[in-house]
């Protein structure tokens, strides 16, 4: 992929040389040139090729925080019991001996 980047430029810039030493050229419309054919459709084409391996690259790296995060939060569920000062059961127990009422649809 880099070789058609590199091949591309070279020509963009001897495009560029040839208006900026053309007698009727300038060096604002070899600037110009150099910008619009060359670093513009470059850039552009080099972004988007890279689209699939940055989104790779994220995905990897969500993957690895993670794995780090997950043998943490096990490790502590398995070995300490749960220390709420609730009693085992539903919420809707818990709901109900506190006096409140359960929510149900409106028709």
């Amino acid at each position: 992929m880099y070789l058609i980047v590199i091949a591309w430029m070279y020509v963009v810039l001897m495009m560029s040389v040839a208006e900026a030493t053309h007698s009727t050229g300038t060096l604002l419309g070899a600037l110009v040139t150099f910008v619009l054919y060359g670093l513009g459709p470059v850039a552009l084409v080099v972004y988007l090729m890279r689209a699939p391996a940055r989104r790779k690259a994220i995905k990897a790296r969500e993957a690895a925080e993670a794995v780090a995060v997950a043998p943490d939060s096990c490790a502590t569920d398995s070995v300490t019991p749960d220390a709420g000062s609730h009693a085992a059961g539903g919420a809707e127990a818990v709901a109900v001996d506190a006096g409140v009422a359960p929510m149900r649809k409106e028709p």
